[in-house]
């Protein structure tokens, strides 16, 4: 084990619960929540806002912990492994506290999201259900068919960013717009860039794992090609913005983020492989919240 963390110790539950990728669980809430304090001239529910934010960071929480739990299961972050190290395996987290955390957690989110249901009706227990047992399934089953990316889209694109702003729109006022259905899904294709480069470096452990991802079917070289027209179609979908008044939303990430995020291929393209790539992991996560942050600004001054 690391010396330098000790088991079950506050930093252990800090590296485990992987505070960087929950830029990916607030930028779809932030984006929801711009365009519905656009729309309705600044009339928002800031309540279910709030608690949809909340959910968001605690569900990625979780996540984590399943992840991180599940494949240590099933021996996925050996010696192998050339992504940041992972606390069950490292021995940072014992399995039987990462159990209870997984409890704790989830227990945690469903109680965050419970009072949505004063805004959205009981459908929002439906969509609690759905979102926690994904949750689990990504990494337990569908990870290694090739459908992570879906999820992905649906989890970290279409329904945060629909129901956050639906949820946020005065009432009388609710309903999902085409430009949040355009908003959600650049949102979902940006990232899946994090996924998409994260396979990438693991493409050859993930074959011996017998873990299919998309990035192992497709191959290397046209993995390198998708991340990179990921983040270009997500700044062409946001031209339609112009066409619905929000000037700022539709240029802002054209100029903004676009450039970073070609830097970001090049780079990816010219280290390969190996585990340099997790520069271009960080790189790609600060380019999500570029987006997410341009796209809000956008937004908000037009």
């Amino acid at each position: 084990m690391n010396d330098e963390v000790r088991q079950n110790s506050p930093k252990a539950w800090l590296l485990a619960a992987r505070p960087k990728t929950l830029t990916g669980a607030a930028v779809p809430v932030l984006i929801g929540g711009a365009l519905a304090y656009a729309n309705a001239h600044g009339d928002v529910r800031w309540l279910p806002l709030v608690l949809c934010m909340l959910f968001a960071l605690v569900m990625q929480i979780d996540a984590n912990f399943v992840n991180d739990y599940f494949d240590y299961l099933k021996g996925n972050d050996g010696v192998e492994r050339l992504g940041p190290k992972r606390a069950c395996t490292e021995g940072w987290v014992t399995p039987r506290a990462m159990r209870w955390a997984l409890v704790l957690t989830t227990g945690v989110a469903c109680l965050i999201g419970l009072p949505l249901v004063l805004y959205g009706g009981w459908t929002m227990i439906a969509v609690g259900v759905a979102c926690v047992l994904f949750c689990f399934l990504y990494t337990t089953t569908l990870s290694y068919v090739a459908l992570g990316d879906v999820l992905v889209l649906v989890f970290f694109g279409l329904v945060p960013v629909t129901l956050t702003y639906y949820l946020s729109m005065p009432e009388g006022a609710q309903s999902i717009t085409t430009e949040c259905w355009v908003a959600a899904f650049a949102c979902g294709l940006v990232i899946d860039t994090l996924l998409v480069v994260n396979n990438y470096r693991d493409i050859d452990n993930d074959r011996k794992s017998g873990k299919r991802t998309l990035i192992v079917l497709i191959g290397a070289r046209e993995g390198k090609l998708l991340y990179f027209f990921l983040g270009v179609a997500a700044c062409f979908l946001c031209d339609y913005f112009t066409a619905c008044g929000h000037n700022w939303a539709g240029w802002l990430p054209t100029i903004g983020y676009l450039p970073f995020h070609v830097a970001t291929a090049l780079e990816m393209h010219r280290i390969g492989k190996g585990p340099q790539l997790n520069r271009v992991l960080g790189k790609t996560a600060r380019n999500m919240l570029f987006f997410g942050v341009l796209v809000a600004v956008g937004f908000l001054v037009s």
